[in-house]
């Protein structure tokens, strides 16, 4: 290849370089270059000039801002040590005389000839020039001929300079018979390209294998040094001796704990989850062996057990941040806390005893609990947002909700939401706490009858949701199913849009009650949620063989156990439920209409801002009130007959 070992746009480079200087400082350099060039000639070994090559670099540098500066230096220096010609390749010739012939088929040339008179400088030329040289090459099919644009353009600006220096040596080669399913090689042949070998291997060599080798030897000290001051043995799962895996545990919890955290750290196989969401709330009186439990789980799974302490955090603590600690203890247990978000995967991060931290604080995990899976942090005194999406990080709480003072249990709304809460103080059945996810289409993976439907043909999941509603049973289905197996998609659908209209009413209530002032208001707000979880919580638990009885069982099961976890009205929002579903009994309706009469009672005083005394008046007049008009209305009874 001789000098074009350098490839065509370094070439062409260095030519536009060349010509856009005055002739004076041009004479000067070519005179600088031809005396280095006799010495060479004498001492071919010699490293004498190798600094006008840098100077010679600089230069271009200051003038292209080009990075392959040095190229172009060296290629200008060996180019012309020794002539003042320009080497070229032919397939920039090739390129230039089609060119040329395509533009005169076409009457162009006195165009392009008359635009490039009009140029004023060397830099508008080559652009103009350009753009045609372009225009025709990439109308090629073939496109073989790109590379060679700047060495064609410099060809054309600068022909008469290149004489007889035209090399008919191809860069390319191709290299047969090999064997492999290799992105390189198309039916055993690789074609080689000298310029692209090059560039390749330099970019390898250079920036690639000095990188991974500095990575490699940095990531091995980093990692030493954190082990030690992250004291990572700490936070190894150590399962209590005394830890006996009874029935109770194998057989209910066990199976309630492994469906949570299926959906927080995500299945292997043909039923892997991919909504990873949720948190695991387990509350009971002390000594039930929450933190044991889930001791053992992390054990087991092969986690990081990183257990925050509640109470040392306590109710003042509103913040992650470690600074915001008004003790040692504190500030410790938000630096766990903080560490398990920087770990981020193969984490169980396990908040003990949470009645004794503020709501504030712990509403700090809503985001991390839903599909978002992300929490804001402080670590090392810098504020961070951690994604950890498709990470193995589950989230799992623990409390006492029966306090000595008979107080309610205070965990945010939304957060209780999107936990799975069971109560290992009380006895867990048929009724225990159901997945919670909402529309059909997202809750198909949550149900195993399901998931082997869509699996097969999605489609099929439509055309069986109109057979269950429209009764259309002429429907061809483009999945292989056995009768059997039809059957029990059947089934299953019948239930799971049934489910779906009960959480879509429980969702619209929640919408019109939440965005209603207090002042407002004649009842109590209702705080139950008919979410996505929701609707694949309940369709999680469905089966086929599973009766209308059994169903509305399961639904009142799922808000009875969400009403279980609200601040305020738990009595008011359940019974609202049953009146929504058409489910309550004579005297749970009188119930909610004396708690809806008592209410807005209450609310009416606290709009008029009755305090003590004054409280008492007041409701006594509008009890007042209300008698006058019992009697008004007895006596329009009686003038009527």
């Amino acid at each position: 290849l001789g000098l074009l070992t350098y490839d065509p746009n370094t070439r062409a480079q260095a030519q536009f370089y060349w010509n856009g200087l005055d002739t004076k400082h041009q004479s000067n350099l070519n005179r600088i270059l031809k005396s280095a060039g006799e010495v060479l000639s004498v001492f071919p070994d010699s490293k004498e000039y190798d600094f006008i090559i840098e100077e010679l670099a600089d230069e271009i540098f200051k003038t292209s801002e080009s990075a392959n500066s040095l190229s172009i230096a060296s290629y200008l220096f060996n180019e012309l040590k020794d002539n003042d010609h320009f080497t070229v390749s032919t397939s920039a010739i090739q390129l230039k005389e089609a060119f040329e012939k395509k533009i005169k088929s076409q009457n162009a040339d006195l165009k392009f000839k008359k635009s490039l008179e009009a140029c004023e400088d060397v830099k508008s030329k080559v652009e103009l020039v350009r753009h045609w040289v372009s225009a025709f090459a990439k109308a090629d099919s073939k496109q073989t001929l790109l590379p060679y644009i700047d060495e064609c353009v410099a060809n054309l600006l600068y022909g008469e300079l290149t004489a007889d220096k035209t090399v008919a040596i191809s860069p390319s080669e191709n290299i047969n018979g090999l064997k492999g399913s290799h992105q390189t090689i198309e039916e055993g042949v690789f074609v080689f390209n000298y310029h692209e070998f090059v560039h390749t291997l330099e970019h390898f060599t250079t920036i690639k294998v000095p990188a991974y080798e500095t990575f490699r030897k940095a990531k091995q000290e980093v990692t030493e040094e954190l082990k030690e001051s992250l004291r990572l043995e700490e936070f190894k799962p150590r399962v209590l001796s005394s830890f006996v895996r009874n029935k109770l545990i194998d057989q209910v919890y066990f199976p309630l704990i492994g469906d949570n955290l299926a959906k927080q750290l995500g299945t292997v196989g043909d039923t892997k989850r991919t909504d990873r969401m949720g948190l695991l709330l387990l509350i009971s009186p002390p000594g039930y062996g929450k933190t044991t439990l889930m001791e053992y789980v992390a054990n087991r799974l092969g986690l990081i057990f990183m257990k925050i302490n509640g109470p040392a955090i306590g109710h003042e603590i509103t913040s992650v941040d470690p600074e915001a600690a008004t003790n040692a203890a504190t500030r410790e247990e938000l630096k766990k806390l903080n560490l398990a978000f920087e770990m981020g995967d193969n984490v169980m991060l396990y908040l003990d005893d949470i009645q004794h931290c503020n709501p504030e604080f712990l509403q700090k995990f809503i985001s991390l609990s839903d599909g978002t899976r992300k929490i804001e942090g402080v670590y090392n005194g810098k504020p961070k947002t951690y994604d950890l999406r498709s990470k193995k990080f589950c989230v799992i709480m623990a409390g006492n909700p029966y306090t000595e003072s008979g107080d309610k249990f205070q965990i945010p709304d939304m957060l209780a939401n999107r936990a799975d809460i069971y109560n290992l103080g009380d006895i867990i059945g048929d009724t225990a706490h159901l997945f919670e996810l909402s529309l059909v289409e997202n809750a198909l993976t949550s149900n195993p009858v399901l998931q082997q439907l869509s699996n097969k043909h999605f489609d099929d999941v439509y055309a069986l949701i109109d057979r269950v509603q429209n009764g259309a049973s002429d429907n061809e289905l483009k999945g292989n199913h056995s009768n059997q197996e039809i059957a029990d998609y059947v089934a299953v659908l019948e239930k799971v849009l049934k489910i779906r209209d009960t959480v879509l009413k429980v969702n619209q209530t929640y919408i019109a009650s939440a965005g209603m002032e207090d002042t407002y208001r004649t009842e109590p707000s209702f705080k139950l949620q008919g979410s996505y979880r929701d609707m694949n919580k309940l369709v999680a638990k469905v089966v086929p063989i599973m009766d209308d009885k059994e169903l509305q069982t399961l639904l009142l099961s799922h808000y009875e156990s969400e009403s279980q976890t609200l601040t305020s009205a738990a009595e008011a929002n359940l019974l609202k439920y049953k009146e929504l579903v058409n489910n309550i009994t004579p005297e749970e309706q009188q119930r909610w209409e004396d708690i809806k009469g008592i209410f807005a009672k209450n609310n009416k005083l606290s709009g008029l801002g009755g305090q003590n005394q004054m409280s008492q008046v007041l409701s006594q007049m509008m009890d007042f009130t209300e008698n006058l008009e019992g009697i008004k209305e007895v006596l329009r009874k009686g003038l009527s007959k």
